[in-house]
């Protein structure tokens, strides 16, 4: 016997009666039910024991889904669905309220995304930009921050030829050893040789600035959420605090930095430095010029691997069709074919 309650009854029960209703009763397999007055013979198949059954008659053939109602399940179904309801009600509540805890900087600004030129899939680097934006970094960031894992060989074929990255190395000194005597002494750089390091410890890039330990920059564009978009509008974003917000003395306000308050002091302006090339250094132009270099810093494979991409995706255009071929008509002959045994007669 299944028990069906609460069953929406459409169209014809029996040839006589138009019924549209819901109705109560009880099924038992080749059994009849009563609507109102009449008496109608179905024939009833079970399809599965949840409640579900198809009443058929000989014009209709009807399926009927069964709805247990929460009424006449037992106290401790009961109890533990209310219990299931409240603690899953509960626990969306608190996930809402932590989501909205942790959203106390709404202040601070989002970069937006600017049309980097590098940007596209099959887009290379602006290089004369890459040497541009060392330049910036060499005279303006290289007094604070450290590029720990970029050399000099580096700079060869990208921005400077193999004698001007030389020339660059040579500038500086290097502590090295030891010699025959056992004892540390300065050479000049040479190519194999990384950028300087303008603290010799932690600590006393603590000290310089104010307790802040500037970043290395070898992959800050990877670092930071939004990338040169975050950068350029760091470098760029400086201002004067809102009405109402007060900013520490040693710090600068800048919307874009968590917190709004930055103990780096505004880096870039206009003509902060002159370019070799004789390219007006505007604000935006150093700031983009610098952000191509970080880029190229974060990935020096950033060209070769969009040269790699485009050769796999016209050597996959053109495998593909002779792959299909293959599988269509040789190798699905060999799977598909079958060998059988006939003894001789």
């Amino acid at each position: 016997r299944i028990e069906i309650v609460s069953v929406p009854l459409l169209g014809q029960v029996s040839p006589e009666v138009e019924c549209t209703g819901v109705a109560r009763f009880s099924l038992v397999q080749g059994s009849t039910f009563r609507v109102g007055d009449k008496m109608a013979a179905l024939r009833v198949v079970v399809l599965s024991g949840n409640g579900r059954a198809l009443l058929s008659t000989s014009k209709t053939t009807k399926t009927l889904t069964a709805k247990m109602s929460f009424a006449t399940l037992p106290r401790s179904k009961k109890i533990a669905l209310s219990t299931l309801g409240v603690v899953t009600a509960g626990g969306a509540g608190l996930a809402l309220m932590l989501h909205q805890s942790v959203k106390a900087s709404d202040l601070e600004l989002h970069p937006p995304s600017f049309p980097w030129s590098h940007a596209g899939p099959l887009s290379s680097l602006d290089h004369a930009s890459v040497r541009r934006g060392y330049q910036v970094y060499k005279q303006v960031c290289a007094s604070c921050h450290s590029m720990d894992y970029l050399a000099f060989r580096n700079l060869v074929g990208v921005s400077h030829t193999e004698a001007e990255a030389k020339a660059l190395a040579e500038e500086i000194e290097v502590v090295d050893g030891p010699d025959e005597k056992g004892e540390m002494f300065t050479r000049p750089g040479k190519l194999s040789d990384y950028f300087p390091k303008p603290y010799p410890n932690p600590e006393a890039a603590r000290d310089a600035n104010n307790g802040a330990l500037p970043p290395d920059l070898s992959y800050i564009v990877n670092a930071r959420h939004g990338g040169e978009d975050y950068v350029f509008s760091l470098l760029t974003g400086y201002c004067d605090p809102p009405a109402g917000v007060t900013v520490r003395e040693g710090l600068y306000y800048n919307p874009y930095f968590p917190g709004q308050s930055v103990a780096m002091a505004p880096p870039i302006y206009n003509e902060v430095l002159e370019f070799d090339d004789g390219t007006p250094a505007t604000m935006s132009q150093v700031a983009k010029d610098v952000c191509t270099f970080l880029r190229w810093a974060a990935e020096p494979e950033h060209d070769q691997r969009k040269r790699m991409g485009l050769k796999l995706l016209i050597g996959t255009a053109v495998l593909t069709p002779l792959i299909y071929y293959m599988k269509r008509h040789r190798w699905s002959v060999l799977k598909s074919r079958k060998i059988a045994y006939r003894p001789p007669k």
